[in-house]
């Protein structure tokens, strides 16, 4: 089973293109359940171990180390995706995890944060190199609803400052330009001053003081230290700011389309789900405008 995994790991990397993300969810996946498979079996397991019951088991025992439906559901997409193309390779006679079903998801409405906290938040003071730095990574955060993974992936020559926007490879390498306003300019530049001072000799936007590129888990740690200097009473991560971005842009009148295109969301579905955050605000919208209210 390990080389296959292996093989699998290299198809993903090598023929469909799929982003490092990708690669090492679908990685740690696929070994999550070798090692299970490896503890019920007391040995190491073959593909041939792996029926539609050692599956069941796999993801009742999911269930048991608390593991959210929707983190369920992924993991047996992994397993499809893997079966499929050993399947496809001839290694298996058939995908034993296709005929399982997803666990029903539960909508949940995305956590964002008012207009008043999300700018207390990314209106970090002083004009040290650490605080411009951390003032145009929250700003572009809240002010293009990027993913934390796309934002620190950014290179120089897809940002345009002239023209106010970046170019974005999203999920499924898909590409979308997104714009932002004057306060992320105004942020990004004075930045950007600052880092060519530095020269450093990778090209992404956002990099640490040894010149590297920054990484997701130094952006969310980031966003964690501003939360409890601005006092925030609640959880918020880097993609609370992108909730906030695509929640504020609904209460002020954009359409659904268009955050969707922003979001870089493939179905409208997804993007659905922020019609049910600001349903107060609409409500309040209703009872102003229509003559029967």
């Amino acid at each position: 089973m390990k080389r296959a995994l292996e093989a699998f790991v290299l198809h993903l990397e090598r023929e469909k293109d799929a982003s490092p993300h990708t690669v090492r969810a679908y990685g740690r996946d696929l070994e999550q359940l070798a090692g299970y498979l490896e503890q019920q079996l007391a040995r190491a397991p073959r593909l041939t171990d792996v029926d539609v019951l050692a599956i069941r088991g796999y993801l009742a025992w999911l269930h048991e180390q608390g593991c959210g439906r929707s983190t369920i559901a992924r993991k047996l997409a992994s397993l499809r995706t893997f079966f499929r193309y050993l399947n496809r390779e001839g290694l298996v006679k058939a995908n034993p995890a296709r005929l399982l079903v997803s666990p029903r998801q539960q909508r949940r409405i995305p956590s964002h944060l008012g207009e008043a906290d999300a700018a207390a938040l990314v209106e970090v003071p002083g004009d040290t190199a650490a605080a411009l730095r951390a003032r145009a990574i929250l700003e572009l955060l809240y002010a293009s609803g990027l993913r934390c993974a796309e934002l620190v992936g950014l290179d120089l020559p897809e940002l345009d400052l002239t023209e106010r926007t970046v170019r974005v490879l999203g999920k499924g390498r898909k590409e979308r330009i997104v714009p932002f306003g004057q306060a992320a300019h105004t942020a990004l530049a004075a930045y950007l001053r600052l880092r060519e001072e530095g020269r450093p000799r990778t090209e992404a936007v956002f990099v640490a003081r040894n010149g590297s590129r920054l990484t997701d888990r130094w952006v969310r740690r980031l966003v964690a230290t501003r939360v409890r200097e601005v006092a925030i009473n609640k959880k918020v991560s880097p993609h609370t700011l992108r909730h906030s971005f695509a929640t504020h842009l609904l209460e002020r009148g954009a359409d659904l389309r268009s955050i969707q295109e922003l979001l870089g969301h493939s179905s409208l579905s997804t993007t659905q789900r922020y019609t049910h955050v600001n349903a107060k605000h609409l409500l309040a919208i209703y009872s102003k405008s229509h003559p029967r209210a």
